[in-house]
């Protein structure tokens, strides 16, 4: 953590809280059903230690998104995104939230009166509803870089996303992730880049 912060901060990036279920084995990727006061606590104690490097290195924590199943969870469950919230809360009010476009965070963020930063993904598949396909079901991933590209261009310059069924449905974000866990992220992000700015889009970060 302490050399991603040192990272961000040369390089002017903005900083991240990425708040999981504590299940190392399973990279947070696992439900675990916790009670939100058990999910509260949990994204606490963890944005708080991001936050705690960040002053030390005179860097900013500016946002903060769920990770894995606790992430898909909030996105379903308003009850969960706004346990989140209250994590974040009892650190820093000041805090953005960094979730799916459309979902339950996004109302529950509405609710508690935070900002909230909307985001696609350019790597996964989406069902009808606009949440994102599991990973363990076919589409889930997309491992092909110029249909991820393709489908990121689509999304920002004309609203859309394609889902698994085929269906192009209005979708608005503002920022777009890529795993880093995927073998070909480096080379998607670069061809994200040189994609969208060929269409014509300006990248700039969503925290000022």
């Amino acid at each position: 953590m302490l050399e991603t912060v040192r990272a961000a901060r040369a390089r002017g990036v903005a900083i991240g809280a990425h708040p999981s279920y504590p299940d190392l084995i399973g990279f947070g990727r696992r439900e675990l059903d916790l009670h939100p006061d058990d999910i509260r606590r949990h994204v606490a104690a963890q944005v708080r230690v991001l936050q705690e490097i960040c002053g030390r290195e005179g860097a900013r924590l500016s946002h903060v998104k769920p990770h894995g199943a606790l992430y898909n969870r909030a996105a379903r469950d308003n009850g969960t995104a706004l346990a989140i919230i209250d994590g974040m809360k009892e650190v820093d009010g000041e805090l953005i939230l960094l979730g799916l476009a459309g979902s339950e965070m996004d109302r529950a963020a509405a609710q508690a009166g935070i900002s909230f930063a909307s985001e696609a993904f350019a790597d996964r598949g989406y069902g009808d509803d606009l949440l994102l396909v599991p990973r363990e079901q076919p589409g889930a991933l997309i491992d092909d870089v110029a249909q991820a590209v393709s489908r990121a261009v689509t999304l920002v310059t004309r609203g859309t996303v394609t889902t698994l069924t085929r269906k192009e449905l209005p979708l608005s974000a503002a920022s777009l992730c890529v795993h880093g866990d995927n073998p070909r992220a480096l080379e998607l992000l670069r061809a994200l880049r040189a994609g969208l700015e060929s269409a014509g889009v300006r990248i700039a970060p969503f925290v000022s």
